[in-house]
């Protein structure tokens, strides 16, 4: 007798198309997977929406013949566990970001890597912890990775961080774990709802990223900062990077351009520049890999004592193609502040 594949609910597409179109993402029925090696099958409860989303659905001249399925932010619990799993146990509740390149995680079930998953902060709910996971590593990563910022507090007196764009998902992590580590923070926003979520997470000073950096930060009496975390438009702000930045301060950026950028600018001034992406690790199966689930352990334990808030600005339910397709087109608007998460299938 054969036996039944079971299934699970998931939304997915099969053509990459504008997010106001009904079909940019469906409603579909998938094979429930099985886990082997290191993987874990978690339950998903939870799920938020960043911009990765958009950009990997965002139109293009190709047809999936099976379902593509998105999402890099999942809380849940795991249901079973590969032969070579020796972090977490069936019942664990998890969070974690996922690998670019798998399948993502708005399914109902989900396969992913222990290496890269974190235990799920106990004071949160899981729609409060899938808030946090690719933002929280992006963050890190990019503070203490690729900039190289001391995470003891005293190293860190009277240096200081200018955050492009700390009103979204990757500042508002960024602002608090940059207060935590005793730096001097100074974000940017353009509007007063988002720099109000900016100072609330603990910047010290608020600027605008419409206006030129150097006149703002000398009007709060900031000569040139250390570091520079850029999330927004990184050639947009290039001049105005380069003019703010210290004689041998770092700048680093995730935001991808198709512009040259003038390295020059930096020369002078022997300023490093670095490029983050959270994939990395995961993509390239790196011999770290295993720092992402200790920096989410580590994130987890700060959150449960205070130190680190959730970025939640706002929570749907259920998880379905109608509330993904939501979800991305408030995030599409570049003006979202903190997090939009789906809770429940």
């Amino acid at each position: 007798m054969t036996k039944v594949k079971e299934t699970m609910k998931a939304v997915g597409l099969y053509k990459y198309l504008p997010i106001d179109h009904q079909e940019s993402l469906i409603d579909v029925e998938l094979e429930k997977p099985v886990p082997t090696g290191k993987d874990l099958l978690v339950k998903v409860h939870a799920i938020s929406v960043n911009p990765v989303d958009y950009k990997v659905r965002s139109p293009k001249d190709r047809v999936e013949s099976v379902p593509k399925v998105l999402g890099w932010d999942v809380a849940g619990v795991v249901e079973q566990v590969g032969p070579d799993v020796t972090l977490f146990k069936p019942g664990d509740e998890v969070y974690y970001a996922g690998s670019i390149t798998r399948p993502g995680g708005n399914s109902e079930f989900h396969l992913v890597d222990e290496r890269i998953v974190g235990k799920k902060p106990s004071t949160l709910d899981f729609a409060q912890a899938a808030a946090l996971p690719l933002t929280t590593i992006t963050a890190w990563e990019s503070l203490y990775d690729r900039l190289g910022v001391s995470n003891n507090q005293a190293d860190n007196n009277g240096k200081t961080i200018l955050i492009i764009g700390a009103a979204g998902g990757v500042g508002s992590i960024a602002t608090q774990l940059s207060k935590y580590s005793g730096l001097t923070v100074i974000g940017t926003a353009s509007r007063p709802e988002s720099a109000d979520w900016v100072k609330g997470l603990g910047a010290d000073y608020v600027i605008n990223h419409f206006e030129a950096f150097l006149p703002q930060l000398k009007a709060v009496g900031i000569e040139q900062v250390d570091y520079i975390l850029c999330l927004n438009s990184t050639e947009k702000h290039w001049a105005n990077m380069a003019e703010a930045i210290a004689p041998q301060g770092k700048i680093c950026s995730i935001v991808e351009t198709d512009e040259l950028l003038n390295l020059t600018l930096l020369k002078n001034k022997s300023v490093t520049f670095v490029w983050e992406l959270m994939f990395t690790r995961s993509t390239y199966q790196t011999p770290d890999m295993i720092e992402q689930h200790k920096l989410l352990n580590e994130v987890a334990r700060l959150v449960d004592e205070g130190v680190i808030r959730t970025t939640t600005s706002e929570t749907l339910t259920p998880i379905n193609a109608a509330n993904l397709r939501k979800a991305h087109a408030l995030l599409e608007t570049g003006r979202t502040v903190g997090k939009v998460v789906l809770e429940g299938f």
